[in-house]
């Protein structure tokens, strides 16, 4: 496709038919999403209706077979293309030469007519067959414009040279135009070349996820090892992965341990420890260590896949402004083909003794500078480039209208568990009595918790795991079901329990310290040995790294924080404390938090809700922009239209930058493209010839059309280098 308006006649064109629901065409990446009925209309059909536009569909057996074509496709048409630019070059280059300087040199029209000839008969072949083609659906678009402008030009110059005297007689010079025709059919193609070359560089992070994922796989069946095709992959397999390998899909470590950079799928620059019972994921790298994993999630399956098909859908879907931009588009030919019969006709009745010139001149200008590429271009471009440029930091994007929604968020509703804290009991503070004696007490403890199932004793033996305590035998280990856990070593009884149980036995605590715990919604508990408390552990749901910092970044954009948990009030402003978040709402069912949603929006106010659990998932859905933390819940990211895939809540804020940054490209894209066409059009008419003699030559006019589309590529291209 050529242009805005091709995008246009190809949607039009496939909607149309009986059994389609809808369809939406992105001109930026050539891609064609459609609902249709397959028990009316087949591929096959919608195939068929492609090409009676003039364009063709890729219809292919599977994912690898429609990217290997596309590839091919592309290549062939750039290849084709680069050839045709170079070569009209060649002859268009001595054409303007003799029609600017050696007009009047022996047998000057005959040799122009020579060279322009093939370049508008075969290398420009393109423009007038895909104008024959939308003619016949009775549609118009680019390709109509230079068709007929350069068409027109090149006939009326042929005729002057094979029969000049017929001017002649009139009294009149019998112009020529082959360099416009040349000059102008050189430069688009050249535009086009250019601006394919920059609309390849805005899916670079396609490209990159693709080439994550390795296309062979090394596993264990019938106890023998063996390489195969990721294809051939099933459910069950073991895969051996060896150092410096990516891992070709997900699944579960079952013997072996290594680090994992996960930065591919999650941006973290820090290698992640892998043992038995870990998850690993697709396209990720293997580090020195070797190991063993069962394959759970294999082809479409795999978080790489869901991540490149998002990304893949993301960038083909279209925002709200776009939509303008395509009803634009779509009368924007029709009536640029009025106004070049209207430019004709006014000045070869008002026009002096060049009348017919000027008239013939202006009018091939104005079809020539009038292309809507620019136009088509603003919105995909940006779409493109935003949505790819999140990928690569772990902001995952699932359509063009939540990229556009985010910038309006003035409001922001946070889920605690999971989005603001861990989600998981853990240590968070020690306070002990004698600090001296800790490394012989220790052991103790660790030893009393893994006897113990309550879920605070696994968070202490998960902290305390950190410092290799030696395991020791306890005697008479009792469980105290509800007080805590007691046993003897060295015939002293230790204790590890509740703040009550410890005072019903006469063991006195700190109470500054149990107070301002309690003041951080911290669970405590004690450990002390025989009537003497040796230390106390608070124990708490630990607010993220990062959580204070984005929600300090969102204030101080002027954007409201509010956060709902099922949490008490009192776990619940402790956190919100900790955060500097103002607005809390606490022991929240589901429903409610739907309900508080509502409340909101009614106020007019544009909402974000975060979440990552089953419980977040209709607050999600009822939320003007829903995120979804990367580690949370499968229900939750279906929900959410945008994800953060290292579950960090200071990638939010950058979420609504990168949004605010895509739609002011789009906007600035979109003013180009029409401030072009609204000056271009009457200078190109003649508007400034009464005043200053000057009329713009199709050449230039040609120029300048490919040299907007290029800028407006560009201009979406410095989103691939923003700093967020």
């Amino acid at each position: 496709m050529s242009c805005a308006a091709c995008a246009v006649s190809v949607e039009s064109i496939v909607a149309a038919q009986a059994g389609v629901q809808a369809a939406a065409v992105n001109y930026a990446n050539q891609n064609l999403q459609v609902d249709f009925d397959p028990t009316v209309i087949s591929p096959a059909d919608l195939q068929n209706a492609v090409r009676s536009v003039g364009y063709d569909l890729i219809i292919a057996a599977n994912k690898a077979e429609q990217e290997d074509q596309q590839a091919a496709a592309k290549q062939e048409y750039y290849q084709q293309l680069r050839r045709d630019t170079i070569l009209s070059g060649v002859f268009a280059i001595p054409v303007a030469i003799i029609g600017m300087f050696f007009m009047h040199m022996p047998y000057a029209d005959w040799i122009m007519l020579c060279l322009t000839a093939p370049i508008v008969g075969y290398f420009g072949r393109r423009f007038f067959v895909h104008a024959w083609k939308q003619a016949g659906q009775g549609h118009a678009n680019m390709d109509t414009l230079v068709a007929i402008s350069t068409g027109i030009a090149f006939l009326f110059s042929a005729f002057n040279t094979f029969y000049p005297a017929f001017f002649q007689s009139h009294g009149m010079d019998a112009h020529v135009y082959y360099e416009a025709a040349a000059v102008v059919v050189f430069f688009i193609l050249l535009g086009k070349l250019l601006e394919e070359g920059a609309k390849a560089r805005t899916s670079t992070a396609i490209k990159k996820l693709m080439g994550l994922q390795p296309k062979m796989a090394r596993i264990i069946r019938n106890g023998q090892m063996e390489d195969v095709e990721i294809a051939r992959l099933q459910k069950g397999d073991w895969v051996v992965v060896r150092p410096g390998e990516r891992i070709p899909v997900d699944g579960t470590v079952r013997e072996g341990q290594s680090f994992v950079d996960e930065s591919t799928i999650t941006g973290e620059p820090l290698p992640v420890s892998k043992t038995i019972g870990a998850q690993v994921f697709s396209g990720t790298l293997n580090q020195k260590g070797s190991f063993q994993f069962e394959a759970q999630k294999v082809g479409s399956e795999t978080l790489l896949a869901q991540i490149i098909r998002t990304v893949e859908q993301a960038q083909g879907s279209k925002a709200p402004v776009q939509r303008l931009a395509d009803r634009i588009a779509g009368v924007f030919v029709p009536v640029v083909l009025g106004l070049s019969v209207l430019t004709f006709l006014v000045w070869y009745f008002i026009g002096d003794e060049n009348a017919l010139a000027h008239a013939l001149l202006t009018s091939i200008t104005v079809l020539v500078i009038a292309c809507p590429c620019a136009l088509g271009l603003a919105t995909p471009t940006a779409i493109i480039s935003g949505v790819g440029r999140g990928a690569e930091n772990g902001i995952l994007i699932k359509d063009a209208e939540s990229l556009e929604t985010a910038y309006r968020v003035d409001t922001v509703v946070l889920d605690k568990t999971g989005t603001i804290t861990v989600g998981n009991p853990e240590v968070v503070a020690w306070h002990w009595v004698g600090e001296a004696e800790k490394k012989h007490h220790l052991p103790v403890l660790h030893s009393l918790e893994q006897r113990s199932d309550h879920p605070l004793a696994e968070a202490i033996q998960r902290d305390l795991e950190k410092e290799k305590p030696k395991v020791i035998a306890l005697q008479d280990f009792t469980n105290h079901p509800g007080q805590g856990v007691a046993g003897v070593f060295e015939q002293k009884i230790y204790r590890a329990g509740s703040p009550a149980w410890m005072n019903s036995l006469g063991i006195s605590l700190p109470e500054e310290q149990l107070l301002a715990w309690s003041e951080k919604a911290l669970s405590i508990v004690c450990f002390a040995v025989d009537q003497d408390l040796l230390a106390m552990v608070g124990i708490g749901d630990a607010i993220k790294e990062g959580a204070a910092d984005a929600v300090r970044q969102l204030l101080s954009r002027g954007v409201e924080v509010h956060m709902l948990t099922g949490d008490n009030m009192a776990t619940a402003m402790a956190v919100a404390t900790q955060t500097g978040i103002t607005h809390v709402q606490a022991d929240t069912k589901p429903s409610e938090k739907a309900d508080y949603i509502r409340s909101l929006k009614a106020t007019g106010k544009t909402v974000a809700m975060v979440g990552d659990g089953v419980n977040d998932s209709e607050a999600l859905a009822l939320a003007d922009l829903s995120v979804a933390m990367g580690k949370g819940s499968d229900i939750a990211l279906e929900v959410a239209s945008m994800a953060l895939l290292r579950s960090d809540l200071r990638h939010l804020p950058k979420a609504l930058y990168l949004s605010r940054q895509t739609v002011r490209t789009i906007r600035q894209n979109l003013f180009w493209a029409f401030f072009y066409n609204i000056i271009g059009i009457p200078i190109a008419a003649g508007v400034l010839y009464p005043f200053t003699g000057y009329l713009l030559s199709p050449m230039i006019a040609g120029a300048a059309m490919a040299l907007s589309s290029v800028s407006v590529v560009g201009n979406s291209l410095r989103l691939k280098t923003l700093k967020l």
